[in-house]
């Protein structure tokens, strides 16, 4: 007999001590930057960077994704609540999060350090973008553990259904769709870095993050539940209407990478 739908009923929480409870959103977060720093120190050895190099990145990197994030969902998705109740921006704990707010909070965090470090800012965001895109893999699975974003009812046989959500039928697992685009733009991200022996074309990776990262969130979006209600009835959603400028980005850090003359 052949599945026809699976039924996800995880509990998001790993375990509690009192007041204070691990989840699997929070570990995969962690996991993230803890992957991501691994990753990181083979480039700073590889290209011979400054001792303190990746500690101070890391900061950035953490201050930025953590920042943008929490600031782009309250913002773009929420603004009349969280402007009428400014105090709750801060409760990061309690979900909402967007991958547009952490990519121009990371973007930001990576020029100020581009500024302290005096290098360029697009070779630093050239060599980054190899662990965001890892990162982007954990959060995704960070978002199903939570049951959320995911999909519009389908009959596919790898359908969900979200019993933590109370869902009746099955629906798009969209976040398994995302995690393995990134997982797809890690890889080449990574090959294509190597390939370089260590020297890429400036802009070239950024470009082709972008476009895996955001042309595969546009076209997931067809598929995704309404985040919140103004984007019931939308021709395009907020988060594809904030992918357009982003794809449109990486187009032309590739365009630019490929046809400017290589010095001699």
């Amino acid at each position: 007999m052949l599945i026809s739908y699976v039924v996800w009923n995880i509990n998001p929480e790993i375990f509690s001590l009192g007041p204070l409870s691990i989840r699997y959103y929070g570990l995969l977060w962690a996991l993230s930057f803890l992957f991501g720093y691994m990753i990181f120190e083979r480039i700073v050895k590889k290209e011979s960077l400054p001792a303190n190099y990746l500690d101070t990145l890391t900061i950035y990197m953490a201050i930025g994704t953590i920042a943008g994030a929490r600031l782009g969902h309250c913002l773009f998705y929420e603004p009349s609540y969280y402007l009428s109740n400014p105090l709750e921006i801060l409760k990061i704990w309690q979900g909402g999060l967007a991958s547009h707010g952490a990519a121009v909070g990371i973007i930001l965090a990576l020029y100020l350090f581009s500024r302290r470090t005096k290098r360029p800012l697009i070779y630093i965001l050239d060599r980054i973008v190899i662990t965001v895109a890892l990162a982007g893999v954990l959060i995704r699975l960070g978002n199903l553990m939570n049951s959320e974003i995911y999909g519009i009812e389908t009959s596919l046989p790898w359908g969900f259904i979200f019993k933590q959500n109370n869902e009746l039928v099955p629906k798009h697992p969209t976040q398994i769709y995302e995690a393995l685009s990134y997982l797809v733009g890690f890889v080449v991200l990574l090959w294509v870095y190597v390939k370089s022996e260590a020297k890429p074309k400036p802009g070239l990776l950024f470009g082709l993050f972008l476009i895996f990262i955001f042309a595969t969130r546009f076209f997931i979006e067809f598929i995704k539940e309404p985040q919140v209600g103004f984007e019931v009835g939308m021709t395009l959603n907020m988060g594809q209407w904030l992918s357009i400028p982003f794809v449109v980005a990486g187009l032309y850090f590739i365009f630019k990478a490929l046809t400017k003359p290589q010095k001699a």
